[in-house]
């Protein structure tokens, strides 16, 4: 007989581990005791050596799914064992410091056996909207402090009811310790103005069957909800919410739902049945003669549709009423934040929906669900949040470091001990309301993972929000150009040790000579880089107010771009795009770019395809972040074209795109009478090959043959394909983020990264 201790970190709390554990040493006949420390799990075994050294690899082995074990420590050595009485799950205790970063479950869609109970006459929590387990359930979205316990839950609030209670404590019961355990004696209820459960529910499913808009009260935040097949209904919400194209994401019942609508392989039915539920972008199913199971005005001029499957019971209860797909998209008016609060949400969507389906349980957290697509068989994370976040990814640090992000599609990174850990996605630092809503993510992030960073990594732009407010902190700051940052997320989220190249391509980021890039190939490490390629500069007149008016880019490179031995676009070529334009807006602009006023100089990956998109009449005007490049993507599909002529040319120490001939070539086909949708594939070719000449350069000059890529333009499945399927034939290894956002989402990762890695330098 002997006695250990034993020590499990990694995602180990809220996912019934403590349970597991019981059972593990009962069956295995142990005495001793279970508790949650801190983030991690502790306890104590006694019994046979053979038996402990049995239960020891059970615990890497036969951990529940939703656990993530990243370490077990076994310590103490042989002496008489101090139990007999069996084993015992003990209540959580304050650990002592030191003990590593917190780890914190993400959200968890409802598992199998509590929607069986949902639909179950039988089952006392038949119809229970918010059922769960420790298998499914709620998680960051209702802690408020560690070790996760109910007390330091938004649960709280609702005392356990006895036959909860008795669940609650019953080592032979999936809700053993289920800490979001609740049922309709004890539990939240739902409300729709005076009406309360079952009633409020049936005035929702009314409302939105007549057409209306439902605001509802989701894990994360408020959602809105419609009827995807009504026209009317998809309208009047664009309308209202101030969101006139960007594409809404639709809840479908089940997989063959989803298989009714869009292309689903066996890589996005795994994705989509995830216990992270994301929203998975996939090609529509094209429908000839019969009508259109979507309203158009859900996903305008695209070819795929981002289609997600409940996650909670109150999502099944809506759509086994309703039976059809429905609109499920933020509750917020555009550009702003999720509402998480009932006041803030009553205030900030009146005049969107037509009811509030709300409940009384709090949101800690604000999370907005997450987004991936699959292209080929790599899997692309858009946006991390709800289900995603803000469960820990390796990142080879040791000194508390922050990374805070860029403006964009804003994160938080923490990151200390070997991990870090990537806060949900809180939007478009634009204003005060995302501003306060980041420094509140941050906040909480810091006081659930117990990461005190000594050192913040910022964006080198001194006019985004979250480089004013490191600047503002006591704390030491170490500034991160942005596609550097890029890739360096990339490369660290696939461990990439030493030199790689870097292929970055986005909208816009400051570079360290003080002019806006966005096409870099940079040779780099996780501590520097040094840039060797680029696309040729343009101007932006207007500077921001381009990003919204593609129509301005693409004068400012007829008219302006970067001489580099070409001439640029003749005037009759160019004539059939400047002719339709607004007279005076036109002439307003060519002044700019003639006198240089306004005019900053961009080599801006995305700012072309802006370029390319208002050339071919899809985009002059922009609604939202990328409008234009997603509108080019989609009429590019899987055409098959002849490339458009390019150059790389020798300028300054660098390898340059001069995209000159491939617009004049562009205008010169389409007045020719090729149609748009074989020039938009053909762009897309064209970027693909001018990808590979200008890595195959760098590497003949010494580049390293690792080349990672970032950038928001990535996001571009057929430009990803293409330069993938190009850089593979020269023999390059690849790598592109997968769990880590490709975009602007991932900036707050790579500048961690980069930060631990210049202070392990300066050991």
């Amino acid at each position: 007989m002997t006695a250990r201790r034993f020590h499990v970190e990694g995602i180990v709390q809220g996912v019934g581990f403590r349970p597991f554990v019981y059972r593990t040493a009962s069956a295995l006949g142990l005495d001793g005791w279970v508790a949650n420390v801190n983030g991690h799990v502790e306890g104590e075994v006694a019994g046979p050596p053979r038996a402990i050294e049995e239960f020891a690899t059970r615990l890497h082995t036969d951990a529940p799914a939703l656990a993530r074990v990243r370490r077990v420590r076994m310590t103490g050595d042989a002496r008489p064992p101090a139990y007999g009485h069996g084993f015992e799950v003990r209540l959580s205790a304050a650990g002592p410091t030191g003990t590593g970063p917190r780890e914190i479950p993400p959200d968890a869609a409802i598992c199998a056996a509590c929607l069986h109970e949902l639909r179950d006459p039988r089952d006392r929590r038949y119809r229970y909207p918010f059922i769960n387990c420790t298998d499914c359930g709620p998680r960051a979205t209702i802690i408020e402090d560690l070790p996760y316990d109910r007390i330091r839950t938004t649960m709280r609030r609702f005392p356990l009811c006895e036959r909860c209670a008795a669940e609650y404590a019953d080592p032979g019961d999936r809700r053993f310790h289920a800490e979001p355990v609740a049922c309709p004696d004890c539990g939240p209820r739902l409300a729709w103005q005076e009406l309360r459960g079952e009633d409020a529910l049936r005035a929702a499913v009314k409302t939105v069957d007549e057409g209306g808009i439902v605001a509802l009260k989701g894990l994360g935040g408020y959602q809105l909800v419609c009827d995807a097949r009504d026209p009317a209904a998809v309208a009047r919400l664009r309308r209202r919410k101030r969101r006139p194209v960007k594409p809404f994401a639709v809840m479908v019942r089940d997989l063959d739902a989803a298989a009714r609508l869009a292309r689903v392989g066996a890589t996005e039915r795994e994705v989509l049945s995830a216990p992270e539920r994301p929203v998975v972008l996939l090609a529509r199913l094209r429908r000839h003669g019969t009508p259109a199971p979507l309203a158009p005005e859900v996903h305008p001029g695209l070819t795929r549709v981002g289609l997600f499957l409940p996650t909670t019971g109150l999502h099944h209860l809506l759509l086994d009423e309703l039976d059809r797909p429905l609109v499920v998209t933020s509750g917020n008016l555009s550009d702003e934040p999720i509402a998480v609060d009932d006041t803030e949400a009553a205030h900030a969507l009146a005049a969107v929906a037509d009811g509030f389906l709300t409940h009384n349980r709090p949101i800690r957290s604000r999370y907005d669900d997450s987004v991936v697509q699959i292209t080929g068989r790599t899997r692309v994370t858009v946006r991390r949040a709800r289900g995603l976040a803000p469960a820990p990814l390796p990142l080879c640090v040791r000194e508390p470091v922050a990374g805070v992000g860029a403006q964009l599609k804003h994160t938080v990174t923490l990151a200390a001990d070997g991990r870090a850990h990537l806060g949900p996605h809180t939007g478009d630092l634009s204003d005060l309301p995302a501003y306060d809503a980041f420094v509140a993510s941050y906040d909480h992030l810091r006081r659930l993972t117990g990461i005190e960073p000594a050192v913040l990594a910022h964006d080198l732009h001194p006019g985004y929000l979250s480089t004013q407010w490191a600047q503002a902190q006591p704390l030491r700051r170490i500034p991160v150009q942005h596609h550097h940052a890029h890739v360096a997320a990339c490369a660290a989220e696939h461990g990439v040790r030493g030199r790689f190249l870097g292929v970055a391509y986005d909208g816009l980021g400051l570079g360290d000579d003080g002019t806006l890039w966005g096409g870099e190939i940079l040779v780099a490490d996780l501590s520097g880089y040094r840039r060797v390629g680029r696309f040729a500069t343009a101007p932006l007149p207007g500077g921001d107010a381009a990003v919204r008016h593609p129509s301005r880019t693409a004068l400012g490179h007829l008219l302006g771009g970067e001489t580099l031995g070409f001439p640029r676009p003749y005037p009759w070529l160019t004539r059939p795009f400047t002719d339709r334009l607004d007279p005076a807006e036109r002439a307003t602009v060519s002044a700019m770019i003639a006198r240089n006023v306004n005019c900053p100089r961009a080599s801006s990956a995305g700012r072309l395809f802006d370029t390319v998109a208002a050339l071919l009449g899809l985009c002059d005007r922009a609604s939202y972040e990328g409008e234009a490049a997603v509108l080019l993507e989609a009429l590019a599909g899987d055409e098959h074209a002849v490339p458009l002529a390019h150059r790389v040319v020798r300028a300054q120490g660098l390898w340059v795109y001069d995209p000159a001939p491939t617009l004049a070539a562009l205008l010169e086909r389409r007045l020719d009478g090729e149609p748009a949708a074989g020039l938009a594939a053909a762009f897309h070719l064209t970027l693909a090959n001018v990808t590979a000449e200008l890595v195959a350069r760098a590497v003949a000059e010494g580049a390293p043959r690792t080349v990672c890529l970032g950038g928001g333009c990535f996001v571009n499945r057929r430009l990803l394909t293409e330069v993938k399927r190009r850089l593979h034939a020269q023999g390059l290894r690849v790598l592109v983020g997968g769990q880590v956002p490709v975009g602007d989402g991932g900036i707050s990762y790579g500048q961690a990264a980069v930060a631990a890695a210049r202070l392990a330098g300066e050991r």
